[in-house]
């Protein structure tokens, strides 16, 4: 046993045993009922192995932790980290590194965020349990004046869920990592992240605090990416949580844009898949959802299959938009300073769409992670708009990494860059469809299980 693995026992007397298997009410439903072709089974085979080199060749030797993007001067994300837990694991499913490498690179980040300063202190890595969204890449601390971020800090902490649960062996790495892992998410104080009790936002958690600034005005109400975050924080002992999930679902937004297509809506795909890359939710709901007759996977479903429908009706008029090219998400776009016949475009932008009438800022760019990212949900329309894609744009949207993040034919712009919190979801999405990995692991764990249950989650009839 190391010298650092004592000193957290006597810092952490409890957090032995958290992590220990207990009955499971919430069962993942594991792989997705489809059969590949073979030329489906190789095509899967090269995205996943292309974009799960980003993840092993750009994190930091030390520290572990992931860039934000894949240019030279990018600071870190702890959300790309977070995703790049279990990405790094599925590399060693693949058999494209060893378990003891992946192992490795796991450790060193949960070592990392251990060991990182907590403070009020406006130079360090985070505070109350709590990390900014952005750390500097040689010095692990707060980069560009960022928010201590509430859903950067949640992914990462379902990623560390995925570790302490997929690291079982009985060895020194891994059971340090277990350890870790159930310091980290004890250490996280969610009742600081509360919104007050007055206005829009009430309850609700907070986007992020800043040493400057406090509480952020804005909390994580309405359906989007957040969803994951209430299971998390209940499942870790927030106080009222039943109340802040309330709040949570009085902002939903019923949407019926194309006949049989109503769901709660969310323009960018993105809102639709980074809670469901850890958590199963097939024939679980809500209050909210049990009374629309379905769970939040078919409503994923749905989305996607909007965007679909959005795309081959093309009401902007955007060039390549078809029933074979679609996925508006948030997305590096044109730069602004492009023009084409007075068209506007807007850089990295939130980008969606839930119909024709309930846009996010669309500008005609596609981001192919957007599709694949929803693969679990709609296999049978994904696969042909990939495949389409593939053929038409070829090594303009493919590269060293595997899928640029985002392209417009209208401004005939191709992305050249990566971006660790677009990789990992599909990563992560291709592998759940495949083999249910990332939701069995995380479906198991105690803090979801206690989550589910207490945001009063039951199965479906």
């Amino acid at each position: 046993m190391k010298i650092y693995t004592v000193l957290l026992l006597l810092v952490f007397p409890f957090a032995i045993g958290v992590g220990q298997p207990q009955m499971v009410k919430f069962k993942s439903q594991g792989k997705v009922n489809y059969t590949l072709t073979s030329a489906e089974e190789s095509m899967l085979d090269s995205i996943q192995y292309k974009t799960f080199l980003f993840f092993l060749n750009e994190n930091h030797p030390e520290k572990g932790i992931v860039k934000d993007r894949s240019t030279a001067t990018s600071p870190s994300s702890i959300a790309a980290t977070g995703f790049g837990i279990p990405s790094i694991a599925i590399g060693a499913e693949r058999k494209w590194i060893t378990r003891d490498h992946a192992a490795a690179i796991t450790l060193r980040i949960l070592t990392f965020f251990i060991n990182s300063v907590q403070s009020t202190d406006k130079n360090v890595t985070g505070y109350k349990g709590f990390y900014y969204h952005f750390l500097k890449m040689d010095s692990g601390t707060r980069e560009w004046n960022c928010e201590l971020s509430s859903i950067d800090t949640g992914i990462l902490m379902m990623g560390i869920i995925f570790a302490r649960n997929y690291y079982d062996k009985n060895d020194e790495v891994e059971n340090q990592i277990r350890l870790l892992a159930d310091a980290l998410l004890r250490r996280i104080d969610w009742n600081f992240m509360q919104m007050p009790g007055k206005g829009k936002f009430a309850n609700t958690i907070s986007m992020g605090w800043t040493p400057e600034k406090g509480l952020h005005d804005f909390g994580w109400a309405g359906y989007d990416e957040g969803l994951f975050l209430y299971v998390l924080a209940a499942g870790s002992g927030m106080n009222n949580v039943e109340q802040s999930y309330r709040s949570w679902l009085t902002s939903y937004k019923w949407n019926t844009p194309y006949k049989g297509l109503s769901h709660v809506a969310f323009p960018p795909l993105f809102g639709h898949q980074f809670s469901q890359a850890f958590i199963d939710y097939r024939g679980i709901a809500d209050d909210y959802m049990r009374e629309k007759g379905i769970d939040y996977f078919e409503n994923s479903r749905r989305a996607t299959y909007v965007q679909r429908q959005y795309a081959k009706d093309n009401p902007k008029g955007w060039i390549g938009y078809d029933s074979l090219c679609w996925g508006v998400t948030a997305s590096d776009g044109p730069p602004e300073t492009y023009n084409f016949n007075d068209k506007k475009f807007l850089g990295y932008a939130g980008r969606g769409t839930s119909g024709p009438d309930y846009n996010y800022f669309d500008d005609g760019t596609i981001a192919p992670y957007a599709s694949l990212s929803s693969l679990p949900f709609a296999p049978e329309i994904v696969f042909p708009a990939i495949q389409s894609m593939n053929k038409k744009y070829g090594k303009k949207i493919w590269g060293k990494y595997g899928y640029f993040d985002a392209f417009n034919l209208t401004a005939k712009w191709f992305d050249s860059d990566y971006l660790g919190i677009d990789q990992g979801p599909m990563l992560m999405m291709i592998e759940n469809f495949r083999t249910g990995l990332v939701w069995n692991y995380v479906m198991k764990d105690p803090i979801i299980q206690n989550g589910l249950n207490k945001l009063g989650y039951e199965y479906l009839k």
